[in-house]
């Protein structure tokens, strides 16, 4: 169905393209409407206008709080074609075809620093979702548009049927209207949902949640199955939705997954450190003084599955480590908070490597929830931020760990926290020397991460192991004990912790408790 656009109303914050749209329509000798800054924006390019409160007789009150919240506005918007003329011309009010409206900065807003409470209230826009909804809802008679990027739209359509717009793309424009009066709305209440004075509630009856489309992706974890990228709006902090691509092909969903998982794991050391994960594992992880130094050890833990993997440091990517890298290994991304311009020459002769660069590390986002789909439902907790000590670790065996057991103790723990359960981890002098991830059976995971450190010739007699979570029978530390493990941090909570801890007596282990679990699935 056409019909003719003869009103337009245009309010907006984002100016964007609004002069060129006026004047396209002003050609076309559709009368506009206008309010406050955009009227007076339009005025100064030469556009005719006509101001809001000239045309409802009712000024802008209340610091412009109060300017279209008016039946001669939501009439014009709401009024029904064949319906409610009547009506319409018994309280003069006549029908706007054409909304332009978008709305207050709130993310924005919220998202500078120093940001008050006062002030990002005031940032919450009343009159003009009214507006959308209202246009939005009788879109069989009025086009709505919140987005700067459908202007040359509705101005092709204008062009291709004299004046008028179809019923298609009035349809098309309302359901967007009403995805971004939504996506609004859910960053209004999640603001106030966890900001003071409003009482903070982590886990509110009705999670209202919004991202937004960062890309499509060719395919999600397989190539049968679809899949895109969304962000939070409001970012927080340096990770992988923050990130700059400074070059390479477009990230895959496994990409995304697996950079997420090296980027969160460096994070958790002060040291010079290199991670690299495969197939959501950290497979070598060390802690050196210098990034190619922490790069060649993590490498050695495991050539063979550092191929095609994610590779992360918490320092800058120098040449040298850029060099040693592309020459050694097929690496799918490089992640550092920064790429030296060397370095970036040097990748660019690689233009299928993946190069992330994300800022500082210690801009980290804590604090925010996770989610996990389930058929039907969704997961939802906080992010595993929790860490423990060195003076908090309770030492439980006969024997105590040594200075450097218990700096390796603690390097391990902070990796096994990020590798799949059940997790093992071997390591020595700050550097992973097997990795067991992802087995039904922590024995095994030990065994893996053994076969794993035999593989690349690697010495475990004298290593520390951590464990994510207890050892439910005394056979975890026999096994350990058998490739001679020397000090063993895990959680503790086990009915059987007294066997546990006389195992480790009988073997001479070290054994410490951090009281704090790390299951990651």
């Amino acid at each position: 169905m056409l019909l003719p656009v003869r009103r337009a109303l245009l309010s907006v914050s984002d100016k964007t393209g609004l002069i060129e749209l006026a004047r396209a329509l002003t050609k076309r000798n559709i009368e506009i409407l206008s309010t406050g800054g955009t009227a007076k924006l339009l005025a100064e390019a030469g556009v005719t206008v006509r101001e809001v409160s000239s045309y409802t007789g009712f000024p802008e009150i209340m610091g412009g709080r109060v300017k279209t919240l008016h039946p001669k506005i939501h009439g014009g918007l709401l009024g029904r074609r064949g319906v409610d003329e009547a009506v319409m011309r018994q309280h003069a009010i006549e029908p706007i075809d054409l909304l332009i409206v978008n709305l207050y900065p709130f993310a924005e807003t919220v998202a500078r620093p120093g940001c008050g409470y006062a002030e990002a209230v005031e940032n919450i826009d009343i009159g003009g979702p009214a507006m959308l909804r209202a246009a939005a809802k009788n879109h069989e008679a009025v086009a709505v548009a919140v987005d700067p990027a459908d202007y040359p739209t509705i101005l092709d359509e204008l062009e291709r049927h004299e004046g008028c717009t179809t019923l298609a793309t009035r349809s098309r424009l309302a359901a967007k209207v009403f995805a971004h009066t939504a996506r609004y709305d859910t960053m209004v209440a999640s603001y106030l949902g966890a900001t003071h004075p409003a009482p903070a509630e982590r886990f509110p009856n009705t999670l209202p949640l919004v991202f937004d489309k960062a890309q499509d992706l060719r395919y999600g974890e397989n190539p049968h199955q679809q899949a895109a990228f969304y962000r939070d709006p409001v970012p927080r902090g340096a990770s992988v939705s923050t990130a700059r691509m400074l070059q390479g092909k477009d990230l895959s969903f496994n990409n995304i997954a697996d950079a997420d998982t090296a980027i969160e794991c460096v994070r958790q050391f002060d040291e010079c450190a290199c991670v690299i994960v495969k197939h959501a594992n950290p497979c070598g992880v060390s802690v050196a003084a210098s990034a190619l130094e922490a790069y060649d050890r993590a490498y050695r833990t495991d050539p063979t599955s550092a191929f095609g993997g994610i590779i992360a440091f918490n320092r800058e990517l120098d040449a040298k480590t850029a060099s040693a890298i592309v020459d050694r290994q097929f690496v799918e991304v490089l992640v550092a908070p920064v790429v030296c311009a060397d370095a970036a020459r040097i990748l660019a002769g690689r233009p299928n490597v993946r190069v992330l660069e994300l800022g500082d590390l210690r801009s980290s986002p804590t604090g925010e929830l996770e989610y996990r789909s389930v058929t039907g439902g969704l997961l939802v907790q906080t992010r595993d931020t929790g860490s423990v000590s060195q003076s908090e670790l309770q030492v439980v065996t006969r024997r105590n760990p040594t200075p450097a057991e218990l700096t390796d103790l603690m390097f391990a723990w902070r990796v096994c926290k990020f590798v799949k359960s059940n997790a093992i981890i071997f390591a020595r002098e700050r550097m992973t020397i097997g990795v067991g991830a992802g087995q039904m059976s922590r024995v095994y995971s030990t065994r893996i991460a053994a076969m794993k450190a035999a593989d690349e010739q690697l010495e475990v007699a004298g290593s520390v192991m951590a464990s994510d979570a207890f050892f439910p029978f005394r056979d975890g530390l026999d096994v350990a004990a058998e490739y001679g493990i020397r000090a063993v941090i895990q959680p503790g909570g086990s009915k059987k912790d007294s066997e546990v801890i006389a195992a480790a007596d009988e073997h001479g282990i070290a054994m410490v408790f951090t009281g704090m679990r790390h299951f990651r699935h």
